[in-house]
């Protein structure tokens, strides 16, 4: 089956920073400030809810590759986006471009790789 994703969707989720999201929650560091995998989880789920109007029944897509930089610190309360664009479209290789930014402005960037799946035979594999 041919699955048609445009390069160029974009997409924009936001949090808000809470001690559930913290370093010192995740055990990625000791202070209450927002995580690196916390920025990664939302970076990840950005794009992917940006493909899915395009994916048929049965099918999503899972993370294959991150690389990111998380630049600066936000505490608990403030609120994080992120913005994602599908920069490259290989088959069922997807290549995203990412953007995060607080209140106060940008804590992170970088890109990140999905492979669309067909969820059943995924898991099947397994």
């Amino acid at each position: 089956m041919e699955i048609q994703v445009p390069a160029g969707v974009k997409n924009k989720e936001d949090v808000v920073v809470t001690v559930e999201t913290t370093a010192a929650h995740y055990g990625s560091g000791l202070v209450e400030v927002f995580a690196t995998p916390a920025m990664v989880a939302l970076m990840e789920k950005t794009c992917l809810v940006s493909v899915l109007p395009y994916l048929p029944e049965g099918f999503g897509t899972v993370g294959i590759k991150v690389d990111i930089a998380h630049t600066k610190a936000t505490p608990v309360g403030m609120k994080v986006s992120c913005e994602s664009t599908l920069v490259e479209v290989d088959r069922r290789r997807l290549v995203f471009e990412l953007v995060a930014q607080d209140e106060r402005g940008e804590i992170g960037r970088g890109r990140h790789e999905r492979f669309i799946i067909e969820t059943k035979k995924f898991m099947e594999k397994l």
